[in-house]
């Protein structure tokens, strides 16, 4: 088993922290990762995105042309990337931020409002956990019960988030289920 996905995005929406997250989860299971950054020089607003390759064997490159799944926080990155991913593949879109759709037919479009979901539940600044948690329940690369186990592990230093992530985590493992029903 091998797969490779690219969570995208702009600077300042946790794309790269994302990223990170799913590939420390791969770790945990016992599997082998490589975790990619790549960020414009902006601190903020510009264009970030990370590519993941989680294995059962060793990984012969990280460098990854065509991931066989895309998550898309922004309409740029969508744009850039969706012709990019394998066919058979998921693009998960974030559909607060995204009014397009997939042009193509040869991958499983997933609509996620990330960004409404956590304003919804108090936590602005954690679509990228809403994003993640739904990625997690569209792959089955990890378990959701490792992410969320691994939570607490990284937000050591602000208990205060803890709860509040992975209350976001697990409502966008519970929408992408219930998108992931509708395309399947």
């Amino acid at each position: 088993m091998q797969r490779e996905v690219k969570f995208a995005g702009f600077g300042g929406q946790g794309i790269l922290s994302a990223g990170k997250f799913l590939a420390d989860g791969a770790l945990e299971e016992g599997k082998e990762v490589a975790w990619v950054p790549s960020y414009g020089p902006e601190m903020r607003g510009g264009t970030a995105y990370c590519t993941i390759v989680i294995a059962d064997h060793p990984i012969g490159s990280p460098v990854v042309n065509t991931p066989y799944d895309l998550v898309a926080m922004n309409r740029p990155s969508l744009e850039k990337f969706e012709n990019t991913t394998k066919a058979g593949g998921f693009i998960l879109v974030n559909s607060s931020l995204i009014p397009d759709r997939v042009t193509r037919t040869d991958v499983h479009e997933i609509l996620v409002p990330c960004n409404d979901i956590a304003m919804k539940l108090k936590n602005n600044r954690a679509a990228n956990m809403v994003a993640l948690g739904a990625y997690v329940a569209c792959s089955g690369v990890v378990s959701l019960e490792t992410i969320i186990a691994h939570v607490p592990v990284t937000f050591a230093r602000k208990p205060q988030f803890v709860e509040a992530n992975i209350a976001c985590i697990k409502e966008g493992a519970k929408i992408a289920r219930q998108a992931l029903e509708k395309v399947l």
